[in-house]
């Protein structure tokens, strides 16, 4: 688990699906176990607090993402309202978001290069490929994949890269864009 703070009442929590299973958890208690949930926000929001020094009091706005091969990423902001309790509160309103885009990060330009024949033979010749902070950024959207089998596409990416939790806006505005559409055809027809 990865904690930042973004700003005097705002902060990042940052789940692998390591960190979750650590946590006992699988995918499906992130959906439909309620309880499990609620201990687990309390958990985080307390952890974050205490190695932010961040006081937690009156409302937290809690949005989540999940991360198709990431985990979650959790923004949390503390709104500046004024709550008279008579004990200490802490009210969460919590948004839950899945992203169904799939964004790995490269060392290296050359295992791009070497994955592309085994997406190719899976007929994906889409996504897009960013240059960022010495990284390549590998993005692909759902309609990329061509019905194939979402966990079978991580696996293969996940032997040459690793994944990232830049956002695909992120990369669109700060970085520097190699191929813009069908990556893994270009990277082919160049390199193969």
């Amino acid at each position: 688990m990865r904690i930042e703070r973004v700003s005097p009442n705002q902060f990042t929590i940052f789940l692998t699906f390591d960190d979750l299973i650590d946590r006992g958890f699988t995918k499906d208690d992130l959906w439909y176990d309620a309880s499990k949930i609620r201990n687990l926000f309390s958990d985080m929001m307390y952890e974050a607090s205490s190695e932010l020094d961040f006081e937690l009091e009156g409302e937290l706005v809690v949005q989540v993402h999940l991360m198709q091969a990431q985990g979650m990423h959790i923004m949390v902001t503390q709104e500046a309202k004024s709550l008279d309790w008579e004990e200490d509160y802490i009210e969460m309103k919590v948004t839950l978001d899945e992203s169904t885009e799939l964004n790995f990060s490269f060392v290296d330009f050359e295992h791009l290069i070497h994955v592309s024949p085994h997406l190719a033979n899976l007929s994906i010749v889409g996504g897009k490929v960013f240059h960022m902070n010495d990284q390549y950024y590998f993005l692909l959207q759902e309609s990329d994949l061509k019905g194939n089998n979402k966990d079978d596409i991580i696996a293969i990416l996940s032997e040459y890269a690793a994944p990232s939790i830049l956002t695909s806006h992120r990369l669109m505005e700060y970085g520097k864009p190699i191929f813009e559409k069908e990556a893994i055809q270009q990277l082919m027809d160049k390199f193969q």
